[in-house]
């Protein structure tokens, strides 16, 4: 980020051993945040180790002790129950919180921002809490909005095809263990899932709820909604798990309230902030979670055409890092916001 006024900031980084929270240090050096000092802070069990930053090894401290005076910046990714009980505790001290749980996610006091998108929410913080969108619903509205601010959206359909390290690390263990335990003629022995996710599709991510939909799934359409600013856009969601180590996949189809053609689609999305248009009607030429995806900041956008059953449908096939975009580097980028007095 361009640091013109040289202030540094106080950095926290709760949750700092989980796969979200060591990106989100990555991040913060590659991208060149001004930290003044850097706090990173986890449970019990993991206060002592060490996390490297900038070639450096920093000492994990135990979040339950931590005194947060004097922290600018503390970036949650810890869990839901841990933000609810310590993120208030922190914005309390002076420390803007920018959590990553879905803790605070729907109250109205709380932004819930993604950069791209609504980045002027930022300022708007009475609790002294940013909200992190899920990583699903962060890549689809990366792509979605600004054909909805120049079309209008009526109507989302999407399926997502999620990988496991949306699940955390015991998801990643899981599928690797499986897939050896498979290869070697052995039973997959599901633990972590509720049946076997090793060369397997699960329709199935988040508890269920009263109206047959998984709460992943009502996410897309509570977050959507809120993101947006418009009450009216309509949202059937499918989210699907399945054998990806990293890297979201959705199949989305819009009804816009204006005609939008594929190439004015096109043309849109390859000048929007955050997105990567690889949209080539040839072999390889679309977006994978692997070959594009993984390790890298955009969202990708491709097999964008119209849709043949409605005259203002359009279909899209969006791929990102969950971990990165659809974590991490929201996050950061929501600090810079903040640093930069937004």
């Amino acid at each position: 980020m361009n640091d013109s006024n040289n202030r540094r900031f106080n950095v926290a980084v709760v949750g700092a051993t989980g796969a979200v929270g060591e990106t989100m240090l990555s991040i913060l050096a590659e991208r060149n945040f001004p930290v003044g000092k850097l706090v990173p802070l986890a449970s019990e069990r993991s206060a002592g180790g060490t996390v490297g930053y900038r070639g450096e090894e920093y000492v994990i401290e135990d979040l339950a002790g931590f005194d947060p005076t004097g922290i600018d910046i503390a970036l949650f990714s810890a869990g839901g129950g841990v933000s609810k009980e310590y993120a208030p505790k922190f914005a309390a001290a002076g420390a803007v919180v920018i959590d990553n749980s879905s803790a605070f996610r729907y109250d109205d006091d709380v932004p819930l921002v993604v950069s791209e998108v609504n980045p002027e929410a930022a300022k708007l913080r009475p609790r002294g809490i940013i909200a992190n969108p899920n990583c699903s619903t962060m890549q689809m509205l990366v792509a979605l909005a600004p054909i909805h601010r120049a079309y209008g959206i009526e109507r989302i359909n999407v399926a997502t095809y999620q990988s496991v390290s949306g699940a955390g690390r015991s998801a990643l263990e899981e599928l690797a263990r499986q897939t050896g335990a498979l290869l070697a003629f052995q039973d997959a022995d599901p633990r972590r899932f509720p049946v076997q996710i090793a060369f397997n599709l699960i329709p199935h991510i988040d508890d269920f709820l009263d109206n047959g939909f998984t709460k992943e799934e009502m996410k897309l359409v509570w977050e959507t909604r809120k993101i947006l600013g418009d009450e009216s856009i309509q949202v059937n969601p499918t989210a699907v798990r399945v054998p990806v180590f990293y890297g979201h996949s959705e199949a989305v189809n819009v009804e816009t309230r204006e005609k939008v053609s594929a190439a004015q689609a096109r043309a849109l999305l390859a000048s929007a902030p955050g997105v990567k248009v690889v949209d080539e009607r040839k072999p390889g030429g679309y977006p994978t979670p692997v070959t594009h995806a993984s390790g890298h900041d955009a969202v990708f956008v491709g097999r964008i055409r119209e849709d043949l059953s409605h005259p203002r449908g359009l279909n899209l096939w969006i791929v990102s890092d969950n971990i990165r975009k659809g974590a991490a580097l929201n996050a950061v980028q929501v600090a810079e916001l903040v640093a930069a007095g937004g």
